[in-house]
């Protein structure tokens, strides 16, 4: 799966910035600023992040979609700098006026109050706890976490008014947050869930170039599970022609490493991420292009973008059947037995003020 492309943009996921649908004006590169940048040596775009600090009223969010299995998400950054291909949170970069392409990988907005504002949230008189997940739409351990630290900080709260939380992430830095997740999980207040789209290193550099590697996750997946905290994984999406042979032998390895569950996603791409996806594809793997494209499409009623609810994470048609029997004989087979526990909602309100009311 090498790619030869002396055009492509290693290190990122896009290989351009689309049109942002709610911007009056179209931007293009033009043939003479083209050739300028060739002639000198120049990157015709910038291809540095950039940290964008915001101050945001509101930090926890209503997710409303039934298909989500989440009621409340919060999201410390916007934008990714992971640079998912296919990822379905690209679009929403484009509320904030920029493309769903590289900006959404370069850009990332960084919600520095985010922690005032969970405690404001959390410690409300009307507030009942439920379940708050980390993040519904943009990873929470995405490389600037390392330094800037908000998500540890806000588990840090959770833990304080002990108050139940989900994670998703797909980046190995959670494990440097064991000692909290700990303490959280002694009172079933946590779950994390790990997204492993493949076991093969070489699909992982290329759909998703700024990630924590397979070893890595896997390794993740043991440490957490050994620290007793608990972990499924999520194989999303599944890419026809790309990796969806690979349902068996992933759930035996992340079942292997201690995960209490499987669940996946087919891809779909609605959107700007169609057409981000396409241009993406045609460069790095021109020759299955087309027939990854045109799979994808057979599952989503002849379409690369699905917005229905009950079938757009599953997809429909023969090869969305085919998922589902493998997915059903592997969880048989490899995860007999196990749950992932209920998390704990009944401590929280003795703790509305950050420590145990004695009366």
């Amino acid at each position: 799966m090498s790619n030869n492309n002396k055009d492509f943009i290693y290190g990122r996921g896009a290989q351009l910035n689309v049109h942002n649908r709610f911007d009056p004006h179209d931007h293009e590169f033009r043939d003479d600023f083209l050739n300028h940048c060739a002639t000198e040596g120049d990157e015709v775009q910038n291809s540095k992040t950039v940290l964008i600090d915001t101050f945001p009223k509101t930090i926890v969010n209503k997710v409303n979609s039934p298909d989500v299995g989440m009621g409340f998400s919060l999201n410390p950054y916007q934008g990714c700098e992971h640079g998912c291909i296919y990822c379905y949170a690209r679009n929403s970069h484009e509320y904030w006026g920029y493309s769903a392409g590289l900006d959404f990988e370069q850009k990332i907005l960084v919600k520095r109050n985010a922690v005032e504002l969970l405690q404001k949230k959390i410690s409300s008189k009307k507030w009942e706890a439920t379940p708050i997940v980390l993040s519904g739409n943009t990873d929470c351990y995405q490389p600037i976490e390392k330094k800037l630290k908000i998500t540890r900080q806000l588990l840090q709260t959770f833990l304080k008014y002990k108050h139940p939380v989900g994670i998703i992430t797909k980046n190995a830095l959670v494990q440097r947050d064991i000692d909290i997740l700990k303490d959280l999980a002694a009172d079933n207040l946590v779950q994390v869930s790990l997204s492993v789209t493949s076991l093969e290193e070489e699909i992982r550099r290329i759909l998703e170039p700024r990630t924590a590697s397979i070893k890595k996750r896997l390794e993740t997946i043991e440490k957490l599970s050994v620290a007793g905290i608990p972990v499924s994984v999520m194989m999303a999406p599944i890419i026809p022609s790309i990796n969806s042979h690979e349902i068996m032998p992933l759930v035996k390895e992340v079942a292997e490493r201690g995960a209490l569950g499987v669940g996946y996603t087919i891809v779909r791409l609605n959107g700007a991420i169609g057409g981000i996806f396409t241009d993406w594809i045609r460069k790095a793997m021109p020759d299955r292009a087309d027939k990854v494209l045109h799979q994808i499409e057979s599952v989503h009623g002849g379409s690369l973008n699905d917005s229905r609810f009950g079938t757009r994470m599953k997809g429909e048609g023969e090869f969305a059947s085919q998922v589902a029997q493998q997915f059903k004989i592997a969880k048989a087979k490899y995860l007999k037995g196990r749950e992932r526990p209920v998390l704990n909602c009944d401590l929280h309100e003795q703790y509305k003020d950050g420590q145990m009311k004695l009366f």
